[in-house]
């Protein structure tokens, strides 16, 4: 499980990353709003636990532009501020649970565990979604959106995109993609994966800034935010 974790206190956030790591998850720190919300909106993290003062953009506001790229990303709020009111906004601004400083590391993992498992709960009735970044792709309508915008694909290449949504940020080799997508096996003499494959990267990735269809050479191609 991938956690953000958005706190400009350097000793804070190392508390939390190593008391995270001790249990099995991976953490990432960013110190301020401004880089925790381009990693929030760039990577597929499993839940996010940020501070509601911070340089550049404060926490309350990050909570509000993360949602509305990714509403169901789970976010809990770290602060000193532990008034009803500052409870209150926090919930207001998207937060999904609010716990205030100083905790004790063993409810920090009970509060995580516990939005985990409700995501998770969530994400099994709501199966037929897949996102990565601010691709959506709708198992059920069939429709793909990049940002909101849609994109029409043939079948073979839904399929294709499909496939890849599924196995994010893992290196996908030719072979399997011909074994899993077209239920084939690769023929080394054609190259028809890769002609699918730049037929996706032009839909997907040509009108936007970030790609996400990226080549490793001699292995395969991989769907992931850089």
């Amino acid at each position: 499980m991938k956690i953000l974790i958005v706190e400009d206190d350097q000793r804070v956030a190392e508390l939390i990353q190593r008391g995270l790591e001790e249990h099995g998850f991976i953490p990432t720190v960013a110190y301020d709003g401004l880089s925790g919300k381009k990693l929030a909106l760039n990577n597929p993290y499993d839940l996010i636990l940020t501070d509601i003062i911070l340089p550049k953009i404060d926490g309350l506001d990050l909570c509000k532009q993360i949602r509305e790229i990714q509403p169901d990303t789970p976010i809990l709020i770290l602060t000193a501020l532990g008034t009803t009111d500052d409870k209150v906004e926090g919930f207001d601004a998207g937060a999904d649970d609010y716990l205030v400083k100083p905790f004790e590391m063993r409810e920090l993992l009970v509060r995580i565990r516990a939005l985990l498992k409700r995501q998770h709960s969530h994400q099994n009735t709501m199966g037929f979604l897949l996102k990565f970044a601010d691709l959506e792709l709708n198992l059920h309508t069939k429709l793909v959106k990049r940002n909101g915008s849609e994109i029409n694909l043939t079948p073979k290449e839904f399929k294709l995109l499909e496939y890849m949504m599924q196995n994010p940020d893992r290196v996908l080799s030719r072979i399997e993609i011909a074994e899993k997508v077209w239920d084939t096996h690769f023929d080394t003499g054609t190259n028809f994966i890769d002609v699918y494959i730049n037929y996706l990267r032009k839909k997907i990735d040509k009108d936007f800034d970030k790609k996400l269809i990226h080549t490793k050479s001699g292995m395969g191609f991989i769907l992931k935010a850089e």
